[in-house]
């Protein structure tokens, strides 16, 4: 199979995925709550724009599955907010539940506001993140796109070059990406980091790699 018919299948099925877990989310009247309840270490779920936190959900399953709590923080619905604005709710959500030893759990853009989180007031209260699919250093497709909160995520902008050149929190987080994401062409490998390239293709269908479970347990264990 040529590298080109290969990229187009992945494509193909990773906006499948998306829009079955997209559809799933809709109709989903679960709430968040009932995840929160467990004894292990706290795991905070982060979503990539326009996500739900229902669209994370076999992430979410599994880790309640092992006993651990996971907390949805519903002002992220979406993710359209600024990222600094993202992990200034991230924070505050951490500080008034008290939550210490925190694994964070992203997606997408959620791994920005992420590590936006492990650098400011409530570092301290995050033990890591694992990273799924986040453009560390922007993509340049988001200067093509519409809308604000798609620009901001563009390589120029001031918000992901800042970012990019904090590293104090690097070493805590593990970035997992796939060989080809349609949207980050530059990949989601984060110096520093323990960085996981999987051999698959697409931007959503890798939340449900078996590695991507892998690699939260160890990271919560």
């Amino acid at each position: 199979m040529s590298g080109l018919l290969r990229r187009a299948i992945w494509w193909a099925q990773d906006y499948a995925y998306a829009a079955a877990w997209q559809i799933r989310a809709f109709g989903d009247r679960d709430r968040a709550e009932a995840y929160s309840r467990g004894t292990g270490v706290p795991i905070v779920v982060l979503p990539g724009i326009y996500e739900s936190w229902r669209f994370m959900r076999p992430l979410i399953e599994r880790a309640h599955r092992d006993g651990h709590p996971v907390h949805v923080i519903e002002p992220l619905e979406r993710n359209l907010s600024p990222i600094a604005e993202m992990a200034d709710r991230v924070s505050t959500y951490l500080a008034e539940h008290d939550l210490h030893d925190v694994v964070l759990l992203a997606h997408s853009k959620g791994g920005l506001a992420g590590k936006l989180v492990m650098l400011g007031r409530e570092a301290s209260r995050v033990r890591g993140m694992l990273a799924v699919a986040t453009p560390f250093g922007g993509s340049r497709y988001a200067r093509m796109m519409l809308t604000r909160s798609l620009r901001a995520l563009s390589p120029r902008h001031p918000s992901i070059a800042a970012l990019a050149a904090q590293r104090d929190a690097d070493a805590r987080i593990v970035s997992i990406y796939s060989r080809f994401d349609p949207h980050i062409p530059e990949g989601s490998e984060l110096p520093g980091a323990k960085n996981v390239p999987l051999d698959t293709g697409g931007h959503f269908r890798v939340l449900a790699h078996p590695r991507v479970m892998a690699e939260l347990a160890a990271l919560s264990s």
